[in-house]
């Protein structure tokens, strides 16, 4: 074998031995943690059994974006408006872009995300916002 091929193979298992190490002390951390939260429970409510109560695993939602995915899109809608728009019109163009199921409820989700995107790039000196109709903004690209 090459010593190129195993000092790389060395070095790698140091990096695997050692994210090993830093999952059992996170491990630990977490074990630890639910032992503490166990004992509050069984002095505040000493009748809960608590191996009743399910693990929730977080799953993130396939139509996440990306780092900095939904900052590109939204400024991207913004540069070919002709007008200013809405955070709820960019959400709607959003979700025709992507082509994601446009329910009432992933609009909304949507208008959320682009809301928060949009006060960030208005933050940033990217964006510019007026007062719209209503409790509406509108919002333009910085030119």
């Amino acid at each position: 074998m090459t010593d190129y091929m195993v000092e790389g193979l060395a070095k790698k298992r140091g990096q695997v031995a050692g994210e090993i190490e830093r999952t059992q002390d996170a491990l630990h951390k977490l074990v630890t943690d639910l032992e503490h939260i166990d004992a509050t429970l069984r002095i505040i409510a000493p009748d809960m059994e608590l191996e009743l109560i399910r693990p929730k695993v977080f799953k993130a939602p396939e139509d996440w974006s990306k780092r900095g995915e939904m900052a590109r899109i939204v400024l991207s809608i913004l540069r070919t408006a002709r007008d200013p728009m809405t955070s709820r019109e960019i959400a709607a163009q959003m979700v025709i872009q992507r082509g994601i199921a446009a329910d009432q409820k992933m609009l909304k989700l949507m208008t959320k995300r682009v809301s928060v995107c949009l006060k960030r790039q208005r933050d940033l000196g990217r964006a510019l916002s007026s007062e719209g109709p209503g409790f509406h903004l509108l919002w333009v690209i910085k030119r």
